[in-house]
């Protein structure tokens, strides 16, 4: 029998598996985590059970879930790397745990799934044709699990905007305006001037995540919810929070320069990483915004001098020393 206050979370070193992992602990679930090799250096005793495995290989999956009742799928291949090889069947394997175990999965969205004629603003339900391989294999994930929702397994996708928080990972904050572990001085863009962007911090999505698992019996056995997050009109407002929350600490003023596309389009035919993100540019050249507002109760919403405070501060980004008062801009 699943036990509906235990949670597997898969990916759970990553951004928004560590988050989510985080929050249902201090939600009072039971959290066990799948990772090869076990726990990581400098894990907490007690606050995880760690599980030794691969979320590759299904008998891993399958005996590391039973017994719970929700199964957080936030596995991905590091990079942007080998997604036609690894997604899929790393997704299937939870799907077969979540059937086996009659655990609820859940997955974190993207907005990759959207083509052209979903755009600007791409509803829950909106057509699905994306332009990009990545795209096609989020489709295909989605509707794999909606097909798994029809034999009875529950399932609960959160899409949200570009990812940034406290814990470096696979999204474009901690991989192309600043780089962790160093103080910011040169912050570089990736978008077209004047043109919006979507962004989710990332305790804020897990937040939303561990709300809608406390609700899960009212939902819908495939549940789709998008959230607003922090909408950057015209891409200088993520620029100008790092900016400020930099001279609060006393630092220099961060000068702000193009990201270099050209190097990426260089090495793309050498490096896999920078071909991946190279594939994603369409993002950065126009406005995309998933308007959320169907989540029950409302969306959790850091303000975004706070998030952008934590999240440099977390990165190591941040001159030590006595911060000035964290005072949210005018909206």
């Amino acid at each position: 029998m699943a036990n509906g206050k235990c949670a597997l979370v898969l990916g759970a070193t990553s951004g928004i598996g560590s988050e989510v992992a985080r929050q249902l602990g201090a939600a009072g679930w039971q959290v066990r985590a799948l990772r090869r090799g076990g726990a990581p250096a400098g894990a907490q005793p007690g606050a995880i059970e760690w599980v030794s495995g691969d979320a590759m290989r299904r008998q891993d999956v399958l005996s590391a879930a039973h017994g719970c009742g929700v199964i957080v799928h936030a596995v991905n291949p590091p990079g942007y790397r080998r997604w036609p090889e690894l997604v899929l069947p790393m997704l299937d394997n939870t799907i077969a745990a979540g059937r086996a175990a009659g655990a609820t999965i859940v997955l974190p969205g993207t907005v990759y799934n959207f083509g052209p004629d979903a755009l600007p603003e791409p509803a829950e339900d909106a057509p699905q044709h994306p332009v990009t391989r990545k795209g096609a294999i989020r489709v295909e994930m989605e509707r794999r699990l909606r097909e798994a929702a029809g034999h009875g397994t529950r399932v609960i996708i959160v899409r949200a905007g570009d990812f940034f928080g406290p814990q470096a990972g696979n999204n474009w904050f901690s991989q192309a305006l600043v780089r962790p572990g160093q103080a910011v001085r040169t912050i570089r863009y990736p978008g077209a001037s004047g043109v919006g962007h979507q962004w989710a911090y990332l305790p804020d999505v897990a937040n939303a995540m561990v709300r809608l698992l406390e609700q899960a019996a009212l939902l819908p056995p495939f549940a789709v919810f998008h959230l607003a997050g922090h909408w950057d009109t015209d891409g200088t407002e993520m620029v100008r929070a790092i900016q400020r929350a930099v001279a609060r600490r006393g630092g220099q003023l961060p000068k702000v320069r193009r990201f270099p596309w050209w190097l990426l389009s260089a090495a793309a035919p050498f490096v896999a990483t920078f071909r991946e993100m190279q594939e994603m540019r369409y993002l950065w050249r126009e406005p995309v915004r998933m308007r959320g507002g169907r989540l029950p109760g409302g969306e959790p919403h850091t303000p975004l001098e706070q998030a952008v405070e934590a999240t440099l501060k977390g990165l190591g980004c941040l001159e030590t020393g006595t911060a000035a008062p964290c005072v949210p801009s005018p909206r």
